[in-house]
């Protein structure tokens, strides 16, 4: 931390990170509660698998191209303002998909049109969203020293995965009054999370004290960060794969209902999220203090790499949950274990651009691996998105072993 930012006494340090932690998990539940419903939409709609991935590639697309922007741009008019406008942004977006898919359950809209809509109100979604992750990430970073900005990025690793476990479960329970209901539901939580973030959260960066040129940003991505920022995209990939995929693969599989759908993938999504959350929340502190991030990384790979290639060969409920426990525990790892990496390979006043970055490299995999995902469930199996996953796991892995990138502390200033 330095003389830029704007960090609470002790006393209210613990408070501030207690309010940010609420208002990303918030956020992650709005998101969260459409997983097991987007499935069984896009079928009512009379959409195709693949273009329901178009829904998370437009989205994802927006957040790689913007992600930076909002990073850097939080550097030089602070934190707070832009965390607000993303989440604003977030619930505006998500009401506009709502309104335009309840025209289209209603026959008021053509397919094409219909199509055309949906994708646009991701688009915009993506624009605006995009500064709530990396602008959280730095404001973490802004309150916590070098020596626990591992188990800081936990926090919010925890904060997503107990929005995961939440959501889902909600969602199904939401789709009983109509498929639209989630979403609606997770506009007005938007707003909802945009009012307590600035009625609760202070300020964590002083504005106008790092204003940094422009092409800095892209300048940070060299040597190790490179390699960080790779596995950050490609762990994604194969994560969102699974995720576009598994309502098409649980319904298929077990020969459910649309109506059956929601509830079955929401419980499921529940337990990977309760899973991924205690590691994140319970797991990860200790290990990050006997284990430096390089050395969590592989492990991560490893554990999530096994549970794609059992969800592959799973056919019954149990051991489509049991993969997806396993899928959580890896990336419970994996996540705070890269954001960690990353913070720590920057100074000070680099924490918002290297958050932006990570976040554009995470925007990069969801922004493929819905396309690939679904692309290979239509076209090739139901079981090839998680072989597929599983392979470029592997393939990290290798990487990781040739490359053995280490955090390199900078200079300050």
């Amino acid at each position: 931390m330095s003389a830029s930012t704007l960090t609470p006494p002790p006393a209210h340090l613990g408070r501030a990170k207690l309010i940010l932690f609420l208002t990303i998990f918030v956020a992650m539940l709005g998101l969260s509660v459409l997983f097991p419903i987007f499935g069984p939409l896009s079928r009512q709609l009379g959409l195709s698998e693949s273009q329901t991935g178009w829904f998370s590639t437009a989205y994802s697309l927006m957040q790689f191209v913007f992600s930076p922007i909002w990073g850097a741009r939080s550097e030089r008019i602070g934190r707070k303002p832009v965390l607000v406008m993303g989440l604003i942004g977030f619930s505006l977006s998500f009401g506009l998909f709502a309104i335009v898919a309840d025209l289209g359950l209603r026959g008021v809209l053509s397919s094409t049109l219909l199509f055309g809509l949906l994708v646009g109100a991701r688009f915009l979604g993506g624009i605006l969203s995009s500064a709530t992750l990396p602008t959280a990430q730095a404001m973490m970073a802004d309150l916590t020293d070098r020596g626990n900005r591992a188990a800081a990025m936990g926090l919010i690793g925890a904060a997503f995965g107990l929005g995961v476990i939440f959501g889902p479960g909600l969602g199904g329970v939401l789709a009983n009054f109509g498929l639209t209901v989630p979403v609606y539901f997770s506009a007005g939580l938007g707003l909802v999370t945009a009012l307590l973030a600035r009625l609760t959260l202070r300020e964590t960066r002083e504005p106008g004290t790092s204003a940094p040129a422009a092409g800095n940003r892209f300048a940070l991505a060299r040597g190790p960060i490179v390699v960080f920022l790779v596995i950050s995209a490609l762990f994604t990939l194969a994560s969102v794969g699974m995720e576009q995929t598994i309502s098409f693969y649980v319904q298929d599989n077990l020969h459910l209902t649309v109506a059956q759908t929601p509830q079955v993938v929401g419980g499921m999504l529940a337990l990977f999220g309760l899973i991924s959350a205690a590691v994140q929340g319970g797991a990860i502190r200790p290990l990050s203090k006997k284990l430096s991030p390089t050395m969590l990384i592989p492990a991560g790979l490893i554990v999530m790499g096994a549970g794609m290639f059992a969800l592959s060969a799973a056919s019954v409920f149990w051991t489509m949950a049991g993969s997806l426990a396993l899928i959580g525990i890896g990336s419970a790892i994996l996540g705070p274990s890269l954001s960690a990496a990353l913070s720590l390979s920057v100074n000070e006043h680099q924490q918002g651009q290297v958050a932006g970055l990570n976040s554009s490299a995470l925007a990069l995999g969801r922004m493929t691996g819905p396309l690939i995902g679904t692309g290979l469930y239509q076209s090739v199996s139901h079981h090839a998105p998680y072989i597929f996953s599983g392979g470029v796991l592997v393939a990290l892995l290798a990487v990781v072993a040739l490359a053995r990138p280490q955090v390199r502390t900078p200079a300050p200033g």
